[in-house]
This record gives C-alpha cells, structure tokens and sequence, in this order.
C-alpha cells in the first residue's frame, strides 16, 4: 500500500464508517494480492488507477501491476502454493500449471513460453508439447 488511506477520504467520518471501510478494504486485499494490485489512497491514484467506491466515496484506488510483471507475479504465487520452486515438481504437475497458465493469457506476452519454461525447469518445447497436449492437438 503506498501511503495511509484514509477511508472516505474524509476528516469527519464517525468510527463505524471508518470500521465500514476498514473492513471493506480488507476483503479486497486477497483479490489484490491474486493480481498483484497495490492499493493506494485516493489522492495518490493516477489516471491507470481504478477507483474503489464505498457508500458513495471514493476510499482507495487499485493500481494494477505492469503486464511484465504480471506472469512473474503468477510464476511467484505457484511457487508459494506448491511450497517449493516449480522445477522440482512432477510431470503432472507442470502440465497443470502450463494449462492454467495458458487459460490466464500467460502466453500471448512476449517471451511468456520462455518464463514459463525457466520457472518450470524444462525446455521451451516442452511447454510447447504441453500445450498441444491440452489443446488435443
């Protein structure tokens, strides 16, 4: 988060909005985490950013992570849930990834095969092999 937030941007909110707000803004924080967003305070958000309204006001933005820095933010969450480095996962295993990978638009960014191929420890025709696996082709 850059910068404190300050619910609704006001100064004379009574302490149930601010708790309203508060508990708003922390049920956005595991969407926020997934995509790799940051929240900002309204004053910070930059024309990119999108805004979150609650009851009316504007109480934080969402800044959307660079679509370069997107797939390497999927790449880091699959490494925290398998509890390990991709590479040393089985067959199987990879062969999910790349599909859900595939289904998320990771391989219509440039070098997306290449990254992907790096973080799962095999080659770039592998992941080419899974994918025609996937596709029945």
């Amino acid at each position: 988060m850059t910068g404190p937030i300050v619910p609704g941007g006001a100064q004379d909110a009574d302490a149930s909005d601010e708790s309203e707000e508060a508990r708003f803004l922390a049920a956005v924080a595991p969407l926020l985490d997934a995509i790799g967003g940051e929240l900002v305070a309204p004053l910070e958000a930059g024309e990119d950013d999108v805004p979150l309204r609650w009851e009316g006001a504007t109480v934080a933005a969402v800044r959307l992570p660079l679509l370069s820095d997107s797939l390497e933010h999927l790449l880091d969450d699959l490494r925290r849930r398998h509890g390990r480095p991709l590479a040393d996962l089985d067959r199987r295993t990879k062969q999910r990834i790349v599909r859900s990978l595939e289904h998320r638009g990771a391989f219509a960014m440039r070098h997306g095969v290449e990254t992907v191929a790096g973080a799962l420890g095999v080659s770039r025709f592998t992941v080419y092999n899974y994918l025609n696996r996937a596709s029945g082709g």
